[in-house]
């Protein structure tokens, strides 16, 4: 970590944060971060004039239509890039000629070789650049992870993980057209897989170390022009275990009330993700959320995100960046991080296109 972070926090002042972007996951990091001790969220940007009102009535002091322009005009620490994937890479850029430190979310680019050059970036500026996976913080896969290193179950020759969210539409009824970007394969990289699947790819590599890709399929089931559904056979190298991926977005009236299931077969029992849940889901969620709403009319520090440990998992992951930071540290989950998970997919779309094109081939006939 460069010198300049040493001297940037030889005071003892609040992290100054700037959100670039404040749709729905902006509005999550934005809410975090004015709940976290020691940052104190000054300003955000968005294009979307209703998403700059929200913003407004959660806090921030000041905002602006362009994140250029943000960058250009306020004395930041760090920023929150939670704009779409498509300007990840100049957002990192324009971070970096302003020396400011940088949470991306995922995926972190649309490319492997985009994210090298967002790595790269930043290592020149001499800037931290940190990327938002967040279910490694999520309580359930912490738990999976506690008991596996434990080696509760022994070895584990197969794994599985399922991830799935609403589809492009939302729920059905749709009322309203989607937003185009998330459906342009220029804007966005791909389509669940990166979506969904990076996150699944991060997980699994944080539990059972480096691996390779063996097969991939990738389904529609819309019309659109990315995949809405992915599966992966993997391989983790140093504990041989087999491992299937499968991550979609479908037009579900109704999602599971947890949308990720972990599952580890070991040869002395079954380690699973839902073993470490809320006993009652949404109880528990109603609990915290009483609860936040007595602690705001005390004055005391709300538990923000309680009511759903996804948002809390946010929360978590962006406090371990701030923290890193603060303390002159590499962020805990890297741009590496970030460039792993989307070498593995491209690995994935390799394989699934290769296995499309043997499909369509026609066999020459001797006659």
């Amino acid at each position: 970590m460069p010198a300049t972070l040493l001297g940037r926090w030889s005071d003892s002042g609040a992290l100054s944060l700037g959100i670039l972007g404040v749709g729905n996951i902006g509005m999550v990091h934005l809410k975090s971060a004015s709940a976290m001790p020691g940052v104190t969220p000054v300003a955000a940007a968005d294009a979307v004039p209703s998403n700059r009102d929200r913003a407004e009535s959660a806090g921030v002091a000041r905002t602006y239509d362009d994140y250029t322009t943000l960058l250009e005009h306020e004395d930041l620490d760090a920023v929150v890039v939670a704009l779409p994937p498509f300007l990840h890479a100049d957002a990192v850029e324009r971070a970096a000629e302003a020396g400011v430190d940088v949470f991306v979310e995922k995926p972190l680019a649309r490319t492997a070789e985009e994210a090298e050059e967002m790595i790269e970036t930043a290592r020149e500026a001499d800037i931290a650049l940190g990327v938002d996976h967040t279910l490694r913080y999520q309580p359930d896969m912490v738990g999976v992870k506690d008991e596996f290193d434990e080696g509760r179950v022994g070895h584990v020759p197969y794994a599985s993980i399922t991830r799935l969210n609403d589809g492009p539409l939302g729920r059905p009824p749709a009322s309203e057209a989607p937003p185009a970007w998330p459906l342009d394969p220029e804007a966005v990289g791909g389509g669940s897989l990166l979506e969904l699947g990076v996150h699944c790819l991060d997980v699994l590599e944080w539990l059972f170390g480096d691996l390779e890709v063996q097969s991939a399929s990738m389904g529609q089931t819309l019309d659109v022009p990315v995949e809405d559904a992915a599966t992966v056979l993997l391989r983790a190298r140093e504990t041989e275990t087999t491992i299937t991926l499968h991550c979609g977005s479908y037009q579900w009236e109704q999602l599971p009330e947890v949308n990720t299931r972990l599952r580890l077969e070991g040869i002395t029992g079954t380690i699973t993700n839902q073993d470490h849940l809320p006993a009652n889901f949404y109880a528990d969620a109603a609990h915290s959320a009483l609860t936040n709403a007595t602690s705001r009319l005390r004055r005391s520090d709300p538990d923000v995100f309680g009511p759903t440990f996804y948002l809390q998992a946010h929360y978590d992951a962006l406090e371990d960046f701030c923290d890193a930071i603060r303390n002159d540290e590499a962020p805990p989950v890297g741009g590496d991080v970030g460039l792993r998970t989307l070498e593995l997919a491209e690995q994935a779309y390799e394989l699934a296109a290769g296995e499309d094109d043997a499909a369509l081939e026609i066999p020459e006939v001797v006659s």
